[in-house]
């Protein structure tokens, strides 16, 4: 959530922040006077009534077009078919949905999830530099810890501290992403969702035969000369090393029958995060002690069964060696190790028992190691088991039921306030009624009960979809939003007794509303604007005592409200090679409070790294044979701290990505990163890259037996 800092929780990542606390408050070129910011009172008339200006005249227009949904129909998916469970799609939903899909991931160019998503759907990112560094996603308000993070429908937070490794992520091996907005989720029911769900969909049906690929991609810096000791230091001459800075490979290879089919996987990434940035004081620096070496793979198969079933076996690995410098400008480092091994059976039924009744079924089992430096290391299971069940007794009423359980076992070597051995269970038990009065008309509602093993907690939520015209819908949710404390903030405590865990914390417990407009002209036009609402109490923050520890506290309230707009203009083009134009734009703003000790509404603090205002744009121009697509991304100030007193200068990133296809198998890219060469901080005295470029090839080779030929897929 984005009421809790940001910060690691090993003293030597501190030292640096709290020595840039002293220095002077960089000038920010859109300054607000902390008496006026508004009111939630006087803000929500203004809220509304923007909301109202940009959907009201567009539901007043007539056409006789339809709405068409995406077909997904390559997808071990039920979510579109009539008898709607699935575990990795979403059916029908009352909340804000954005779905990435296959060819857009591609045109993107991005490198990392968390990248894609700032370009896509423009979510705030906080980063501590360059690839394979601590990563945080922003939604709503909430931080990495408040979202559930799904792999094909399994929940992927780490138990332990709630984050996620986006590393663990191969672009190249996702087929779409589905992100969803605000608490309680009514489909998926997973718990801890205060900000949203994004579920990562790897499954995909295999074309018949055998298929082939490849993609490889060189990311290069640009070279340049440097201070090694701030003004006092020698100058470092350009480093052309750093044209070749990262190397990343993906190798698939996947078989399809009429029976069964398989998939699978290898990648790797190696990087030396070797760019130039300005320090602090105003200095060129050139990035050092943070290279990362990391890789992993994947291995799925699929069986049919009768009645249009099917079970799968889906096993990953993922292992990674980071260089952590000390601080930002620090030639030493320590040195971080992650193995994951992941193996998720999932079992999914369109009709069982009896034609009005589906099921689905997933046991998810992690293994994972850590360490840090020589003093911190950890091993962890995870065990994860889902039942969910559709009944759909007429065509206007469907229930849904599902049960989740997770039973984890934590054992660190580190000195820890209670055993080094813990264990504990969470879980939940959920039933859903979607009724439809009306042929255009779903009424939802959803209660679930979370458990901890110690207490028993009701999450209740209602929602609207309402197809007001044939191109208009209007959604609308009320939802209770509740997330049990971490097993870091509850025990955590690191071997200088600087920062310790608080095994006393209560349950953060909030709720919020939500109103959404979409609007489809054809596949010409099309509009998404939200406003939302959002209250959470007991928030939970680490804070520093008169004698220099940190410790978390359920210090307060945060209080969110905002909107969200979201237009997207498509040109299809029939002149030469050029196929379609595609213009896309956001805005979103997003005021927060954050009330804690003697703060109130008056005294205005925004929470800690999140910008009132994000604007985004993309422009995808295809042709016959390939594309370019360009992407824009404006944050403005942030704040380090929870007192307003440390501000983050606004920033703006343009990326460029061509794409172009030679032959039928071979897809040669190129993509420019920051173009603008802008010098920012995501994470407080710590700095991003400058202008990158990558180039790379993909290649894609379909070997039909059936037919005896060779295709491109």
């Amino acid at each position: 959530m984005g009421s809790r800092v940001i910060i690691k929780k090993h003293s030597v990542f501190l030292s640096r922040s709290e020595q840039r606390s002293q220095l002077p408050i960089p000038h920010s070129p859109f300054p607000i006077p902390r008496s006026s910011f508004p009111t939630p009172l006087s803000l929500l008339p203004i809220v509304f009534l923007l909301f109202a200006m940009f959907l009201c005249p567009l539901a007043g227009q007539e056409t006789g077009g339809e709405r068409h949904d995406d077909n997904y129909d390559d997808f071990l998916d039920f979510g579109e078919s009539p008898r709607a469970i699935t575990v990795t799609g979403t059916p029908e939903t009352t909340q804000q949905k954005t779905v990435i899909d296959k060819e857009t991931i591609e045109k993107s160019g991005a490198r990392d999830l968390a990248a894609l998503l700032e370009e896509e759907i423009d979510m705030s990112i906080v980063r501590y530099g360059g690839y394979g560094n601590k990563t945080e996603m922003n939604l709503r308000g909430f931080d990495t810890e408040r979202i559930a993070i799904l792999i094909d429908g399994v929940p992927a937070n780490s138990p332990r501290s709630g984050e996620f490794d986006i590393s663990r992520i191969d672009l190249n091996n996702v087929e779409r992403i589905e992100v969803i907005y605000g608490g309680s989720d009514t489909k998926y029911n997973v718990s801890g969702a205060l900000g949203g769900v994004i579920n990562i969909i790897t499954i995909k049906k295999q074309n018949p035969g055998l298929t082939l690929g490849v993609t490889f991609s060189n990311t290069g810096y640009m070279p340049g000369k440097y201070n090694k000791r701030h003004a006092m230091g020698a100058i470092g001459e350009p480093e052309f090393v750093d044209l070749v800075d990262m190397q990343s490979i993906n190798l698939s290879a996947g078989y399809g029958a009429e029976k069964f089919s398989w998939k699978s996987s290898l990648f790797g990434n190696s990087a030396g995060n070797h760019y130039l940035y300005k320090d602090d004081y105003g200095f060129a620096r050139r990035k050092v002690s943070n290279e990362v070496l990391d890789g992993g793979g994947n291995f799925q198969l699929m069986f049919a069964l009768p009645k249009d079933a099917s079970i799968l076996s889906d096993t990953k690995l993922y292992y990674a060696r980071r260089n952590f410098p000390i601080t930002m400008n620090s030639v030493g480092s320590a040195i971080a190790t992650d193995l994951t091994v992941n193996e998720n059976i999932i079992f999914a039924a369109p009709v069982i028992f009896r034609d009005d009744l589906a099921a689905e079924g997933s046991m998810s089992y992690q293994a994972s190691h850590t360490a840090y430096g020589a003093n911190i290391s950890g091993y962890d299971h995870y065990l994860t088991a889902i039942n969910r069940w559709g009944w759909y007794p007429s065509q206007k009423i469907t229930v849904r039921s599902g049960i989740d359980w997770r039973f984890l076992f934590i054992n660190t070597d580190s000195p820890t306030e209670l055993q080094p051995v813990k264990t504990g269970n969470q879980g939940g038990l959920y039933i859903t009624g979607e009724y439809k009065p009306l042929k255009n008309l779903l009424l939802v509602g959803s209660v679930k009960t979370v458990t901890d093993a110690k207490q028993i907690v009701a999450v209740p939520k209602l929602g609207l979809n309402w197809q007001v015209r044939p191109f208009f819908t209007l959604k609308n949710n009320y939802f209770r939003s509740f997330k049990f404390p971490d097993f870091d903030d509850l025990y955590y405590r690191s071997p200088d007794n600087v920062f310790v865990g608080n095994p006393n914390l209560k349950p953060e417990d909030g709720c919020g509303a939500d109103l959404i407009g979409e609007f489809m002209l054809e596949k010409y036009f099309s509009l998404v604007s939200t406003v939302f609402w959002q209250w959470t109490t007991d928030s939970i923050h680490w804070v520093k005592s008169q004698g220099g520890r940190w410790s978390p506290e359920n210090a307060g309230t945060a209080c969110f409200t905002g909107a969200d707009f979201r237009p997207v203009f498509t040109l299809p083009l029939d002149k030469g090679n050029f196929t379609s134009l595609k213009i896309g734009a956001s805005y979103q703003f997003q005021f927060s409070w954050l009330m804690n000790g003697g703060l109130d509404f008056e005294n205005s603090f925004r929470i800690p790294y999140m910008p009132t205002h994000i604007i985004g744009g993309t422009v995808d121009l295809a042709w016959k044979t390939g594309s370019v697509f360009i992407s824009a991304h404006y944050e403005s100030t942030r704040y380090a701290d929870t007192m307003n007193q440390m501000a983050l200068d606004p920033h703006c990133v343009v990326h460029a990505t061509l794409n172009q296809k030679a032959g039928k198998h071979l897809t040669f890219f190129a993509s420019l990163r920051n173009i603008l060469n802008t010098q920012y901080e995501s994470f407080a005295s710590y700095y991003m890259p400058g202008i990158s470029l990558v180039c790379g090839i993909r290649s894609k080779f379909n070997l039909n037996t059936n037919k005896g030929d060779s295709k491109n897929e």
